[in-house]
C-alpha cells in the first residue's frame, strides 16, 4: 500500500470535516474520483462547499501540538477490524501507540454507576484477558470502563473517546487518560480541543465495537450505551458476551437480556478467552520500548465522598469485600464500616459469609 502523499491527506481531512458528508458519502466520493483530492476539485467546481483547506492545515498543526497524529483510512497502520465495516470512519484521531490496534483486541464496557463487585470483576477480567495476548479496549467512562483499562494497563488497553484526544473527560479520569496515552492508544474520530457531547457518544460507541473482535459487557441497564456498544458488534458479526447478574438489580437487566438473545455467558476471563477461541493469541507479541507522551490533559480533581445513594450504588446482591468497598469509595475503612452498619440497621444490606457485604433484595 502506497503512502498517501500530503495533498491527499489534507483532501481527505478537509472531505471528513465537511458537514453532510460522513462515512459512507466519503467512501462513496473516492469511488467515484479515485482520490479525495480529485473528489474536493470537482466538488469545488460544482460550487459545493467543503472545509477550507486552512481548517484542516490548522487541526494537523493542533494534533501535532498535543503529540497526536492522524491516521486515515488507507493508511497502513488503520486499524484492520476498523477498515473492515461496511462503512469505516474516514480519519481517526491517535495518541499513543497505533500498533496496540493491530493487535488481537477485546472490548469491555458497561454501566457506570456499576457495583464494586462488577468494578472488581471488570479489572479482574481484563487483567486476565491481558496477560492471555489481548489488548482492552473500552470508552474511559467511570465504572466498568475505568476499571477495564486498569486491569489492562501493563498489557496494553485502547480508550475510544468522544471528544478530543487532548480532553480529560470525565475530569476525575485525566491522570488514567494520561496513562493510557503513555502505555496504550487514546483514539478519537474528533479534532483536537472537541469537548464531548451528547452527540459524540454514537461515535464513540461504534469506534468501541468497531476495533475490537468481540464485546464483553458487565452491568448495564436496558437502554444504556454500553448495550448500544453490544448491538454494534453484534451488527458487525463480532462475538458478544456478557456477564449475568441477579435479577432484582436494575444493572444487571442489560446483560441478561443479550443473553438470553443468545450472547455468550461469562463469568471469569478463562469463559471470555474460550468464546474468543477462533481469534485465539498464537504467540503473544514481546513488548517493545515505549517513549512517554506528555499529553497536555488537566490535572486529575479532588473527588469529594460518595454520598449515601452513591455509596448505596456500589453494593450488589451478589455480595462484596469491605476493601473492595474502601477501593471503590475512596473511604477509610472506618468510614465504610460506620456506613454500612447504618444501612444494615436500615434493613438495605445483609451480611454475607467470608466477610462479604450486599444489598438487599
Amino acid at each position: 500500500m502506497s503512502p498517501l502523499s500530503a495533498p491527499e491527506r489534507l483532501a481527505r481531512i478537509r472531505l471528513a470535516r465537511t458537514d453532510g458528508i460522513g462515512p459512507v458519502g466519503f467512501g462513496q466520493l473516492l469511488a467515484a474520483h479515485g482520490s479525495a483530492g480529485a473528489a474536493c476539485d470537482t466538488l469545488e467546481g460544482q460550487g459545493k462547499r467543503l472545509a477550507p483547506e486552512g481548517v484542516a492545515a490548522a487541526e494537523i498543526e493542533k494534533a501535532e501540538r498535543v503529540g497526536a497524529r492522524h491516521v486515515l483510512l488507507g493508511d497502513a497502520d488503520y486499524p484492520p477490524l476498523l477498515a473492515a465495516l461496511a462503512d469505516p470512519p474516514p480519519l481517526l484521531l491517535a495518541l499513543g501507540d497505533v500498533g496496540f490496534a493491530a493487535r488481537p483486541v477485546v472490548a469491555i464496557v458497561g454501566a457506570r454507576n456499576a457495583s464494586a463487585a462488577g468494578r472488581a470483576l471488570a479489572r479482574e477480567i481484563a487483567h486476565g484477558l491481558g496477560e492471555a495476548g489481548w489488548v482492552v479496549a473500552s470508552g474511559l467512562a467511570r465504572g466498568i470502563d475505568s476499571e477495564a483499562h486498569r486491569g489492562a494497563l501493563a498489557t496494553g488497553t485502547i480508550a475510544c473517546v468522544a471528544g478530543g484526544v487532548d480532553i480529560a473527560y470525565p475530569p476525575e479520569n485525566a491522570g488514567l487518560q494520561a496513562e493510557i496515552a503513555a502505555a496504550g492508544l487514546l483514539l478519537s474520530e474528533l479534532p483536537p480541543g472537541t469537548e464531548p457531547q451528547a452527540r459524540h457518544f454514537p461515535r464513540r460507541n461504534r469506534l468501541i465495537a468497531g476495533v475490537a473482535r468481540g464485546t464483553l459487557l458487565i452491568e448495564a441497564a436496558p437502554g444504556s450505551g454500553s448495550l448500544i456498544t453490544a448491538r454494534l458488534a453484534g451488527e458487525a458479526g463480532r462475538e458478544v458476551m456478557a456477564v449475568p447478574g441477579h435479577p432484582a438489580d436494575p444493572r444487571s437487566r442489560g446483560g441478561n437480556g443479550l443473553i438470553r438473545d443468545g450472547a455468550t455467558l461469562v463469568e471469569s476471563a478463562a469463559d471470555a478467552l474460550a468464546a474468543l477461541s477462533p481469534f485465539a493469541v498464537i504467540a503473544r507479541p514481546e513488548p517493545r520500548p515505549r517513549k512517554p507522551v506528555a499529553p497536555r490533559l488537566a490535572p486529575k480533581p479532588v473527588g469529594n465522598p460518595p454520598g449515601e445513594e452513591a455509596f448505596l450504588h456500589l453494593l450488589s446482591t451478589s455480595g462484596v469485600s469491605l476493601d473492595e468497598l474502601v477501593r471503590a469509595s475512596g473511604l477509610s475503612a472506618s468510614a465504610v464500616q460506620a456506613r454500612l452498619a447504618d444501612l444494615e440497621i436500615d434493613g438495605q444490606v445483609i451480611r454475607l459469609a467470608g466477610g462479604k457485604v450486599a444489598r438487599a433484595a
